[in-house]
């Protein structure tokens, strides 16, 4: 599988993953989904270029919440 493919495959898993939640870290992301940090990252830039979240330092991880439009 191509590189971006597995980059998308991995953002689409987090667009799952947080479909039902208010907010999530980034270090429940990368453990409940079994990601290498720089396969998260580049995933949650991916949904955040899309849109579809919104990401903001929280300490040392980050603070995923979804969009207005994806709520």
């Amino acid at each position: 599988m191509p590189f971006k493919e597995n980059i998308e495959t991995a953002a689409n898993r987090i667009s799952d993953y947080i479909k039902d939640k208010e907010e999530v870290s980034s270090w429940q992301v990368k453990v409940s989904l079994h990601l290498s940090g720089s396969m998260m990252y580049m995933a949650l830039g991916m949904l955040e270029a899309w849109g579809k979240i919104n990401v903001e330092p929280d300490g040392i991880n980050y603070k995923i919440t979804k969009t207005p439009a994806q709520q």
